[in-house]
């Protein structure tokens, strides 16, 4: 057995360093770079109207209907997000964080930000893309995802109907054995380990309750998924920022320190742990552009397929459901993790390098107990088994789609079945390499993805300018809602109907 993950680690080595290479690093800033260009750098200058009409939106009367009403194939705009939060929000928040600050010093910290500070408009992309290319099913649920804009979006450009046929198989293969990567193993890994260390409980045994646990909720499908998600998503992100800002405020006299030595670490003015300063520039941009990917995923393409469920019918306003995870993700839950570590006395915050003993998630309990004691370990441990058992849910629901993409609808139970099986697995596991499959894995999938998103950037730019023209400047123009004819004529008459109503309401 050693041998064979021996040969495992070997061949994901190699196939690691050419997936998150120079090229993939450019490819994957350069798309969010592309999209926030050519979309008139939209998370800026519509920042009101995202907000308000995201998070702002659940707290007002006239979008209680559009947040509570829908077919039985569908789930609320709200569940689709905290279905996709679910996956997003994860030990990515937490070790992630911790193994970036380890790796490539406090500097990390600013390249996670310029990740996700760009990442929102290629999350926007992709949601739009999503919604505007989904389709119906036989059971007449949504389906949508990269697979779909490859194949029917890029595939309908002249010359590329093969190559995007090709590129939706890859992502859709990538897919799910990313599922059991940074959705399955990874996190189930993340669980034990902790479980293990703060009280006691022998790995395999977290496994087995974890997989009977998951079963019951994954077998019930997307629906019961979202059922679970749209509770206890807000439950846990609320409860573990409330108690990571207690620790901020508590050392708030390092805050100037800290960020000091965040910005000074980003651009090399100090070397990580006192090593070369271009060799401490490098991994600073390398371990914060990963370990953001790993914790938003924007640009997996991913959690648009969850988005793509949800009973919206503009592009757009799913596009800016996705905005707002990221920057739910990373701006906020990332940040506040970091800050909480970098403000605990466990950096050297004039060399970056790491003081504590503890790595990853004992890194943050060792934060969290420096103001809490041993409450400190025993709530990380807790918040992992939330955010991580949440992610597992969330992908299981990606895995799926992308299952049945390339085998059908039938064949769904078998996928369930297998993905269930291997959370005894990850349990188990080494966890260097579960988090070194994990990025491989996330690598893989994003290529096809970005080049999905890269070549319809054309299309994205119009539906946005179209919606701003219509929802923001209040212009008279058709609506682009659907590459499908019969969806784009049945959205039109429903929005129409919806506005009718509401002038009779009003």
């Amino acid at each position: 057995m050693e041998g064979f993950l021996s040969t495992v680690e070997n061949v994901n080595n190699a196939i690691n360093s050419f997936v998150w290479g120079l090229p993939m690093l450019i490819l994957l800033v350069g798309t969010g770079i592309l999209m926030t260009c050519l979309t008139r750098f939209f998370q800026i200058s519509h920042i009101k109207h995202w907000l308000s009409n995201t998070i702002g939106g659940i707290f007002k009367d006239s979008h209680v209907t559009a947040h509570t009403e829908k077919e039985d194939t569908q789930i609320s705009q709200f569940q689709s997000l905290c279905t996709a939060l679910a996956a997003t929000i994860g030990t990515g928040n937490i070790a992630g964080v911790a193994v970036a600050i380890a790796s490539g010093g406090p500097g990390a910290i600013f390249w996670m930000w310029i990740v996700a500070f760009f990442g929102m408009m290629t999350n926007f992309s992709e949601n739009v893309l999503g919604i505007f290319y989904r389709r119906r099913n036989e059971k007449n649920e949504w389906c949508g995802g990269a697979m779909y804009y490859l194949s029917d979006g890029l595939g309908s450009k002249k010359g590329c109907r093969q190559i995007g046929s090709a590129l939706a198989v890859l992502f859709s293969i990538f897919c799910i054995f990313a599922s059991f990567g940074i959705g399955n193993m990874g996190q189930i890994n993340s669980i034990a380990v902790n479980m293990n260390t703060v009280f006691g409980i022998p790995t395999i045994i977290t496994g087995l309750f974890l997989m009977v646990v998951a079963g019951l909720v994954i077998v019930g499908g997307l629906k019961r998924i979202a059922s679970v998600t749209e509770k206890l998503v807000p439950f846990m992100a609320v409860l573990y920022v409330f108690f990571a800002l207690v620790v901020c405020v508590v050392h708030i006299d390092q805050f100037g320190a800290v960020f000091t030595s965040i910005i000074k670490g980003a651009f090399g003015m100090r070397a990580v742990g006192g090593g070369i300063v271009g060799s401490g520039v490098a991994m600073a941009v390398q371990f914060g552009m990963k370990r953001g990917v790993f914790s938003n995923e924007a640009g997996l393409g991913s959690s648009v397929m969850v988005h793509s469920s949800s009973n919206v019918r503009e592009p757009v306003v799913q596009g800016m459901w996705g905005i707002f995870e990221v920057f739910a993700d990373t701006i906020i839950v990332c940040s506040i993790t970091a800050f909480a570590v970098l403000s605990s006395g466990l950096v050297d915050l004039e060399t970056g390098a790491v003081i504590s003993e503890q790595v990853s998630t004992a890194l943050v309990a060792e934060a969290f107990s420096s103001v809490f004691g041993k409450f400190g370990s025993a709530f990380i441990a807790v918040a992992i088994l939330l955010f991580a058992f949440s992610t597992v849910l969330g992908w299981s629901q990606y895995g799926s789609k992308a299952f049945e993409y390339l085998f059908g609808r039938k064949t769904i139970k078998f996928y369930h079945v297998i993905f269930v099986a291997f959370i005894v697995v990850g349990a188990t596991m080494d966890l260097t390499l579960a988090w070194d499959l994990s990025d491989t894995f996330n690598g893989m999938m994003a290529i096809p993805n970005l080049i999905g998103v890269v070549t319809l950037s054309g299309t994205v730019m119009k539906i946005t300018h179209n919606y701003v023209q219509r929802k923001i400047l209040g212009q008279d123009v058709k609506p682009m809602l659907s590459a499908i004819d019969d969806i784009q004529q049945l959205h039109e008459r429903e929005l129409k109907t919806k506005e009718e109503t509401a002038e009779e309401t009003a």
